[in-house]
């Protein structure tokens, strides 16, 4: 095989950083075991790199990246304004060709339009910096929420939280404060009662961006629920009603991102719940973070980003029951058939 080119050096580097998609990491791997060079190319770049791994991870701090962002902005906003000015004023001045003031005019717009340009590759990395600093600060909350879980288990004799419920009920109705105990979500909102967890770690760093949380800890234990879908936009595990498993006895399922099922939920609870899934709901990502996948924590305490909606361990859809296909309709009330069947919602 051919010495790799240019292009396939970047991909493989882009690789070993882990900044490919998945068509370009398939590529990668199928370059690597045809070629020797590549492979040796890899091995040099995952050599040089290994001494990063005793790193500890920091998180990016979200404000950073958007100070840098509009600072960015402001910069290419301002050298454009500029650019735009000069050309005004060329217009409007009176023709005389002038040598000497062209060519400083030219050096200036050369050199306005190379800064535009230079933004402009900045813009998609730092897009991509961002999104991954927002992975990260789910993945924190989530952990949080673990540590909050394990310490009410602890508090009460290894259960977990849990409302008595009846078969049937409404699980779709988030933020209804009614005595019924409909909504999922109720069972996650007894740790924010018991002050076992932050209630804003229940909204995802993603989501968060135009949205301010506001709770009045002197109304919050009046709440049976949060109180909206605003608060929460992670989605819980609807669970096997004759399920007895503790939950550290498997490494399931327990909580994700937002179920793409369930991004629109009527806010009259009066009003029934139904949604006949169709291709695309049966593929798609949460919307937590721009489809590209979603944070999903395990009954172990261990966290992953999932870019398919299965798990490494299981091919089934966590967002779906297994029966669930096009044409399916959803009442928001169903419940898992088995023990194995992951289905989280709302």
């Amino acid at each position: 095989m051919s010495p790799p080119t240019n292009q396939q050096k970047l991909i493989l580097f882009d690789y070993c950083v882990g900044f490919t998609s998945e068509q370009e990491a398939a590529e990668a791997e199928e370059l690597i075991a045809a070629s020797e060079e590549a492979a040796a190319i890899y091995h040099r770049i995952k050599a040089t790199l290994a001494p990063l791994d005793t790193l500890k991870e920091e998180p990016c701090p979200d404000q950073l990246v958007e100070s840098t962002v509009w600072r960015l902005n402001n910069l290419a906003r301002a050298s454009q304004l500029r650019l735009e000015q000069l050309l005004e004023a060329e217009q409007a001045r009176n023709v005389t060709f002038n040598t000497r003031a062209w060519w400083n005019f030219g050096k200036m717009a050369a050199a306005a339009a190379v800064v535009l340009i230079v933004l402009g590759t900045w813009f998609a990395p730092l897009d991509f910096i961002r999104q991954k600093c927002r992975e990260s600060r789910c993945r924190m909350q989530l952990a949080r929420i673990f540590q909050g879980l394990s310490n009410y288990i602890a508090d009460h004799d290894g259960q977990m939280p849990a409302v008595a419920t009846t078969a049937g009920s409404p699980w779709w109705k988030v933020g209804y404060q009614g005595q019924e105990n409909h909504s999922a979500t109720r069972n996650m909102w007894l740790l924010v009662k018991g002050n076992y967890a932050d209630p804003a770690d229940f909204v995802c760093p993603a989501k968060r961006r135009n949205l301010v949380i506001r709770f009045d800890p002197s109304k919050m234990q009046a709440y049976n629920d949060f109180p909206s879908r605003d608060d929460v936009s992670y989605s819980v595990r609807i669970m096997y009603t004759k399920s007895k498993a503790a939950h550290q006895s498997q490494r399931k399922v327990l909580i994700a991102d937002l179920s793409p099922l369930f991004e629109n939920l009527p806010k009259d609870f009066s009003k029934s719940f139904q949604l006949v899934l169709d291709e695309d709901l049966l593929i798609i990502n949460s919307s937590n973070h721009n489809r590209r996948g979603q944070n999903v924590l395990f009954c172990d305490g261990s966290i992953k980003f999932l870019k398919k909606r299965h798990t490494d361990i299981s091919y089934d859809d966590i967002f779906t029951l297994w029966e669930m296909h096009a044409g399916s309709e959803v009442r928001g009330c169903e419940v898992p058939s088995c023990e194995t069947d992951a289905f989280l919602a709302p």
